[in-house]
C-alpha cells in the first residue's frame, strides 16, 4: 500500500474536540497521524493512495485552513 504525507492546519475557531473526532475520522480511513504540531493547530497525516486527500475535505474541509502536501525545502 503506496502512502503520501499531508500537512494539516486548522482554523484557530475549531474547538480540540473536532480535531480529536477527524483524527478518529482519519485513523478509521486508514490514515496515520505522524506528528502534532504545538505551535499551530495542525498535524502531519498519512493516507493512503486510495484515500484521496478530497474525501478529507469533503467530510472536513470547513474545518481547515489549509491541506498541503508534505515534501522536502530546500533553501537555495
Amino acid at each position: 500500500m503506496t502512502f503520501k504525507s499531508f500537512i494539516i492546519t486548522f482554523k484557530d475557531s475549531v474547538p480540540d474536540t473536532d480535531v480529536s473526532k477527524i483524527k478518529s475520522s482519519i485513523s478509521s480511513l486508514g490514515g496515520n497521524i505522524v506528528h502534532d504540531y504545538s505551535l499551530i493547530k495542525g498535524f502531519a497525516v498519512k493516507l493512503p493512495e486510495e484515500l484521496k486527500i478530497d474525501k478529507l475535505k469533503d467530510l472536513h474541509g470547513d474545518k481547515f485552513a489549509s491541506v498541503e502536501e508534505d515534501q522536502e525545502v530546500k533553501a537555495l
